[in-house]
Parts: structure tokens; C-alpha cells; sequence
């Protein structure tokens, strides 16, 4: 049966909306750089002479080496460590380089670190021996602990007859409190929170 004008026109169309219906695609130029020719430049060498400039030297803290001939002890209090080079001849007591009354300055710490000497008869300890003490960790009072162990330990090595006196009056005993471990759920190690009733 043969097509009618309006039937093909209505197809024509159809076909018409189907070309404009599909994407168009859109072709970008990409500027491609052309690399420059490299120019080689000739550079004549020149030698220039800078002024010498002398170097400032630095104020350094130089550490003295000990002196030889002394007698070693070591102390521990809580997570204090004391190291203790005990001479037998007049001078001073350093703690980190600075004189002991200057690092423990109250009157309480000054009679601790010379009891050790008192009990094996040495009313002044700076008459008779010098000591360099390196301590670090922990507060200051267990700092002073742990000096008080060491030297008590340096004058046994001096003379095992002191052994005797300063075990009795405690002072070669290490004091093994330490601070307890925190747990878990808990502020501290015992320290619970606040209970709620409701």
C-alpha cells in the first residue's frame, strides 16, 4: 500500500529529532610548547678573593676529667640515680657542679647528706674528703636519698669497719618504695571515680 505525504513527513521528522537527540562531541586543541633551542653561553672564569673571617668560638662548659685515685658509689631512691667519687683529702662537695648548699639549700637536706660521716666519727666531712656527686631523676628529696646511699656505700669501700655502723642505722639499705602503677578505669592507682548512685 502506498505511503501517504503526511506518513512520510511524520517518518522524515522522527528521524530528524533522532540526529539532534545524539551527543555532539567537542574537539579541544591542545597548545603544545615547543622547547627552545639551548644558547651556550661561554663564561670566563674569575678567581675572587673573599677576606678571611675569623670564627667566634663559643663559650663551651668544659668537663673537668676526675681526678684519679677515687673511691666510687652509686645510690637509688624511687627513679633518682646518685653518683658518688669520694676523695680522701680536703675539698669540696659538688652535686652537678654546684656546691652542695647551693643545691640543696634548707637546713634539714644540709644535716642528711652528713649523717653517713657523723656515724663513722667525721664532724666535718670537707676537712677530711671531697666529693663530685652526679645525680638525675626524681625530685629533690629523693635525690638526697640516693646521694645519702651512695656515699654510705663509697665509705665501706674505704673502710669495711664503717660496714658495721652504717648498716645499723639503716643508711645501706635501699628503699625500695616505688610509686605504684596506674590502673585501668582508675584516675591513679587507688584513686576511683566519683560513685554514682543513680
Amino acid at each position: 500500500m502506498p505511503q501517504t505525504k503526511k506518513e512520510t513527513t511524520k517518518k522524515e521528522k522522527k528521524k530528524v529529532t533522532k540526529k539532534v537527540k545524539t551527543p555532539i562531541k567537542k574537539v579541544v586543541k591542545k597548545e603544545v610548547k615547543k622547547k627552545q633551542p639551548v644558547k651556550e653561553v661561554v663564561v670566563e672564569e674569575v678567581k675572587v678573593e673573599t677576606p678571611v673571617v675569623e670564627e667566634t668560638k663559643e663559650e663551651v662548659k668544659k668537663v673537668k676529667p676526675l681526678k684519679k685515685n677515687f673511691i666510687a658509689g652509686n645510690g637509688r631512691r624511687k627513679t633518682a640515680t646518685a653518683r658518688v667519687f669520694l676523695w680522701e683529702e680536703k675539698g669540696d662537695f659538688t652535686v652537678n657542679g654546684l656546691k652542695i648548699e647551693k643545691y640543696f639549700p634548707s637546713i634539714i637536706d644540709q644535716s642528711k647528706w652528713v649523717r653517713p660521716f657523723h656515724i663513722i666519727g667525721v664532724s666535718h666531712p670537707d676537712s677530711k674528703y671531697s666529693a663530685s656527686i652526679k645525680v638525675s631523676g626524681s625530685g629533690k628529696p629523693s635525690q638526697m636519698d640516693a646521694i645519702v646511699l651512695a656515699i654510705a656505700k663509697a665509705l665501706c669501700k674505704i673502710n669495711p669497719e664503717f660496714d658495721k655502723a652504717l648498716r645499723k642505722q639503716g643508711l645501706l639499705t635501699r628503699d625500695s618504695r616505688m610509686v605504684e602503677r596506674k590502673k585501668p578505669y582508675l584516675h591513679k592507682a587507688r584513686k576511683r571515680p566519683q560513685y554514682s548512685k543513680r
